[in-house]
């Protein structure tokens, strides 16, 4: 399976409905819209977009799908902040019929994540956001190739 990770855009500070309500910015919906065209552009659009039901992820999912001309995200809880790599591993395993799947979350979890996928020690990896990563991966087995990682500030530019 292809796993490709899209990192919610540019959010607004917390405010007073705290850090689950924060809705994304323009900026944060223009990154999602060049990932979107990117990836269509490259033929990597996701058969699947599964996606953190907090705002600001889900209004990026919501944004890129609209702009890439698919069927709206699935929102599951697990893909919430504090996503665990075990976790994320056993619940991609329930989707074996799909080639190229796409999350779409938070940090530190798709860092860890990835450190994970790829047997890295911890902290050497941070995914910016906008960003997408391609992981080539067999869930729930937790080893991986990584096959690129575009971010926002590159991406605007293949656009």
């Amino acid at each position: 399976m292809q796993l490709l990770l899209l990192r919610h855009g540019k959010a607004e500070d917390c405010s007073a409905g705290g850090d689950f309500s924060r809705e994304l910015e323009e900026k944060g919906h223009e990154q999602a819209r060049h990932a979107a065209r990117i990836l269509a552009a490259a033929d990597l659009l996701p058969d699947l977009v599964l996606s953190s039901p907090v705002i600001r992820a889900k209004q990026t999912a919501i944004t890129f799908t609209a702009a890439a001309g698919m069927p709206g995200p699935i929102l599951l809880n697990w893909l919430a902040c504090g996503m665990s790599p075990e976790t994320a591993l056993a619940e991609l395993g329930h989707f074996p019929d799909f080639e190229c799947i796409m999350i779409v979350g938070h940090e530190p979890d798709f860092s860890r994540l990835i450190e994970r996928c790829l047997g890295t020690t911890a902290d050497c990896v941070e995914v910016r956001k906008g960003s997408v990563t391609c992981l080539d991966l067999r869930p729930p087995t937790p080893r991986a190739t990584l096959r690129f990682l575009i971010p926002h500030k590159l991406a605007k530019h293949l656009d």
